[in-house]
């Protein structure tokens, strides 16, 4: 049961490596490093011996990072966009919400409004105030619902799948300010991506 068959037993071994001249090919050219020359090359100190010059260039890389990321913040660069807007998915969503009037951009504001409004002394205006500001929560909350089914829908008609968080992106999106959005809006309202 266990163990060779009793045919493979029988046959005769036969070797089919070539000749070791045929294996060979051309010679490298140099001889082989030395382990103690090769980690020799590789070593760099941990701490530079120029601490300030070593502190002023890495200050001045971080700079030009950040102005890179801030001018692709406003022109809708993707080579430069913090990863959480990367990519081309996250691009449609941000056109998609931008090109479409969003009930919870304008949270901010009447949300202050019922704030003023509520210093009225008169207990009814302050009933009425309530009631109109859980009613305009309850508004946003749809809008926000159907800008999150409208944006499922395209996503899966353009790319066959959705991204992950990339719903949630354009929900809160939705909810800043036009001007405030960053990366800034590119497209005008009614100017739907394809």
């Amino acid at each position: 049961m266990f163990g060779r068959k009793k045919e493979a037993a029988n046959a005769p071994e036969t070797t089919d490596q070539p000749a070791p001249e045929a294996n060979r090919g051309p010679g490298k050219g140099a001889p082989t490093p030395r382990r103690k020359d090769q980690e020799a090359a590789r070593k760099r100190p941990l701490v530079p011996n120029d601490r300030k010059a070593a502190k002023e260039s890495s200050r001045q890389a971080a700079q030009e990072e950040r102005i890179r990321m801030r001018q692709a913040m406003d022109t809708g660069d993707d080579r430069y966009l913090p990863l959480r807007d990367k990519g081309p998915q996250k691009r449609f969503v941000r056109d998609f919400v931008d090109a479409r009037w969003v009930l919870g951009e304008f949270l901010i504001i009447f949300a202050l409004i019922f704030v003023l409004l509520s210093f009225v002394r008169d207990l009814n205006v302050q009933a009425f105030i309530l009631v109109g500001f859980w009613v305009l929560l309850g508004l946003v909350a749809v809008d926000a619902f159907i800008l999150g089914r409208q944006l499922k829908s395209r996503l899966v008609a353009k790319f066959g799948a959705v991204e992950r968080g990339a719903i949630w992106y354009g929900v809160m999106r939705g909810l800043q300010l036009r001007r405030m959005r960053l990366p800034k809006p590119q497209v005008k309202r009614g100017q739907y991506p394809s």
